[in-house]
């Protein structure tokens, strides 16, 4: 792109002015009187002297004010500050906002409220909450229920989707729960815009087309669905994972792919009606924004519906039309009606994808085309078929490989930034995918044409791309296991001092626990199967950890391990320390782990985490039986450069720590890391004396009530001078050692404990 194309662009800068201005809000909302007078003034200044920098501090200005009022003065925002931290019961009635999500019974959507009874005080509201309630609404209801409501609680992990902060962007803070369906009550079934309520019908029944003759192939329907209608959430992870390890997660994005065919399907057909040119794109324009509709109004579908309607809108107009200028014209709208946006990962991938190819594809393609392109001075006549048949071949080669370069350049940062994910291999896995999915979703659309007038053509339809979702499932799984085609990274950091690491994750009654040591990583225990799935794995990917160099199982206990074959699947450990007491666990016995990677440990044995790191085992003796899987836990000590020791108790109880007291001087310790044993009885005033903690990070949910700490074992502890960190309240607790003392770090909270020599 030359210069003088950038300077017939206007509205780009115009566009880096309100961003600016909105990242300025971000950072210092509270002048909003002063920015408006300001913007009044430029507003009048730019009357008389339309000078460039005039209009740009007018464009900031107004976008200041806009978000700083978003952010500060809205009604999620107010109706926060009336409920307040604590739970309280709530009569409220308001319109479904969003399509309900059934999961274990419950519905879970958004509802805009219309009044709300609170302290027996009713008064007209406007803001959004989100709902789980036993009932059966539907978009577009206006419902009334007796719930409890409360704030929506933080993340307690780092490195997992924090859906409090993606719901703030959308003024959304507190929670409506109703347990019985008895609690509401649909009090005018589809009462909401006609609009959306259309929307959603047409996208079931376009789902139902689009999956007819394929009901024996759920995992091929949820892909096509995902693709041309952006149902993404109905594909299962394991299918989705190898999508986003190639880069190739987008094709579930409904963007500028998706509605450049919908609009050159439309096109194609108005031309065959021999509609003139300015009343097809008069009629297609509706049509775009109808199907961004259906396929849930998200902002890649919305950029590409504006672009392509201020695209279609030179045509009607008969002015040519600028694709960065059309990409601005399409942030700006958006930005306007909502400057959050600009906060939202689809939001900064979409503009940064799109403008990357608008900026770069070109700049890629000429060199690249020129080393194919056959010598111009050559007259054409000279040149054989096959050679302009090859030429013709790698053209079309060269344009893939600029494209997919240019949108790389554009998303890599971002996409390892948001998903700490380095994808290379999505420069060959693009060229390979994107067409096939470009004639799947072409086909996707004649399925629904035929299946106006002929729903056997629909069927024929729908298996041709039956083969062909196949073909892609078959090369992105390919892609995926190429040797570092993709990369977990961890965030860019200042690096420190610390010897070792220790982060003890918050997995409820469960555990799961890493240790990082001169680039070793080894998790103690793995949570249960489904906090593999919502936590465990997330973190690890976010900590840049692509393979495990060890793996502990403390007992059989399926919060403990039950993640352990997910484990081993996607991180494949290099050594699993394992319990050598008999249990009677199945997940435990059901482990597929290579002999020669699989060490049963017992008491005495010890083992290397790192280069000065060693794990000393305290408990169990070998062939233990124990009464209940608890008493067979494992204990164990590491000793951190022969300064620091941690001990590791697990669920273990009284009983443990009788064995234990045997030997007093092994238990010695800076640090005290356990759970709770199923009698809820742990951590004797014998055991934490001989022990000798500075500090104790301790497991703890309030159900079942034999896991959560007693408060009169917690003021046990404060009386013996021992800091309590207590995960229902610190949620994960980060250690870091250093050569001078340790500090440990709690998740939730801002309160950080040193060791009395830092």
């Amino acid at each position: 792109m030359t210069t003088r194309n950038i300077r017939r662009q206007p509205l780009v800068g115009l566009l880096l002015a309100a961003v600016a201005g909105i990242c300025l809000a971000e950072w210092r909302p509270l002048a909003i009187d002063a920015v408006c007078i300001a913007a009044a003034i430029l507003a009048v200044v730019s009357f008389w002297q339309p000078r460039r920098f005039i209009i740009y501090g007018l464009v900031a200005a107004t976008f200041f004010a806009l978000h700083a009022v978003q952010i500060t003065d809205s009604p999620g925002r107010k109706l926060a500050g009336e409920i307040g931290p604590q739970k309280r019961p709530v009569v409220a009635t308001g319109e479904v906002l969003t399509e309900p999500k059934v999961s274990g019974n419950y519905a879970t959507f958004l509802l805009r409220l219309d009044t709300i009874e609170l302290g027996g005080k009713r008064e007209t509201c406007h803001a959004t909450v989100r709902v789980r309630w036993k009932g059966e609404p539907e978009l577009g209801d206006e419902i009334r229920l007796t719930s409890l409501a409360e704030t929506i609680p933080p993340e307690r992990n780092p490195g997992v989707f924090d859906m409090r902060a993606y719901l703030a962007r959308e003024d959304v803070y507190d929670s409506l729960f109703a347990r019985y369906p008895d609690d509401g009550v649909i009090v005018r079934p589809r009462a909401g815009n006609f609009i959306l309520r259309l929307a959603a019908k047409s996208r079931a029944w376009m789902q139902a087309t689009l999956t007819r003759g394929l009901e024996d192939s759920p995992d091929v329907g949820a892909l096509i669905s995902g693709m041309a209608l952006g149902l993404r959430h109905e594909t299962r992870d394991d299918i989705e994972a190898p999508f986003q390890q190639t880069g190739t997660l987008h094709l579930f994005a409904v963007a500028g792919l998706h509605v450049g065919i919908i609009a050159q399907l439309l096109w194609l057909l108005g031309r065959l009606v021999q509609l003139p040119r300015r009343t097809a794109a008069a009629v297609i324009i509706p049509f775009l924004f109808f199907y961004s509709a259906i396929t849930g109004l998200h902002v890649s579908s919305l950029r590409a519906a504006t672009m392509a309607s201020i695209l279609l809108g030179g045509i009607f107009f008969d002015r040519p039309v600028l694709a960065l200028n059309s990409l601005a014209t399409a942030a700006l709208v958006i930005l306007a009606v909502n400057s959050n946006e600009l906060f939202h990962s689809g939001f900064q991938l979409s503009f940064a994808v799109v403008g990357a190819i608008i900026v770069f594809q070109n700049t890629i393609f000429r060199p690249l085309f020129r080393l194919g392109k056959t010598d111009p001075f050559l007259p054409r006549s000279l040149v054989s078929k096959p050679r302009l048949v090859l030429e013709a071949g790698y053209y079309w080669t060269a344009r893939g490989v600029s494209i997919s370069a240019a949108a790389w350049i554009g998303s890599a940062i971002l996409i390892a930034w948001y998903f700490y994910l380095f994808t290379p291999i999505s420069l060959v896995a693009n060229l390979a995918v994107v067409p096939l999915a470009f004639c799947i979703l072409a086909i996707a659309m004649l399925s629904l044409i035929a299946a106006s007038f002929s729903s056997w053509l629909s069927v024929v339809f729908n298996n041709a791309n039956w083969v062909l979702s196949r073909l892609v499932l078959a090369l992105v799984h390919l892609f995926s296991q190429v040797p570092d085609g993709h990369i977990y990274v961890e965030h860019p950091h200042w690096p420190n001092d610390a010897r070792a690491e220790i982060t003890v994750l918050d997995a409820g009654a469960g555990a799961a626990v890493h240790v990082r040591a001169n680039g070793r990583d080894w998790l103690f225990d793995c949570g249960s199967a489904r906090d593999f799935e919502t936590l465990v794995r997330d973190y690890l990917h976010s900590r840049g950890v692509n393979r495990l160099d060890g793996l502990l199982l403390s007992h059989g206990d399926s919060l403990h391990v039950g993640g352990a074959p997910a484990v081993l699947a996607e991180f494949d450990p290099r050594i699993v320390i394992d319990n050598a007491a008999p249990d009677r666990s199945r997940i435990h016995h059901s482990l597929v782990v290579r002999q020669t990677r699989r060490q049963f440990v017992a008491r005495g044995d010890s083992f290397s985490v790192a280069p000065d790191i060693v794990a000393k085992v305290l408990h169990p003796p070998r062939d233990f039986k124990g009464r209940v899987a608890d008493d067979e836990a494992l204990v164990v000590r590491l000793d951190i450069a022969g300064r620091y020791r941690v001990l590791f108790v697990s669920d273990s109880g009284l009983k443990t720590e009788e064995m234990l007291l045997a030997q007093p001087e092994e238990l010695r310790s800076d640090i005290l890391i356990k759970g709770q044993h199923v009698s809820a009885q742990s951590g004797s005033g014998k055991f934490l004396d001989a022990v000798q903690p500075k500090l104790i990070v301790a497991t703890s949910v309030d159900f079942p009530a034999r896991e959560r700490i007693s408060d009169a074992w917690a003021e046990q502890v404060r009386a013996r001078g021992i800091k309590l960190f207590r995960q229902d309240e610190t949620g994960a607790v980060k250690l870091e050692f250093f050569n001078d003392g340790f500090c440990a770090t709690p998740f939730l909270g801002q309160e950080i404990f040193r060791s009395s020599s830092r």
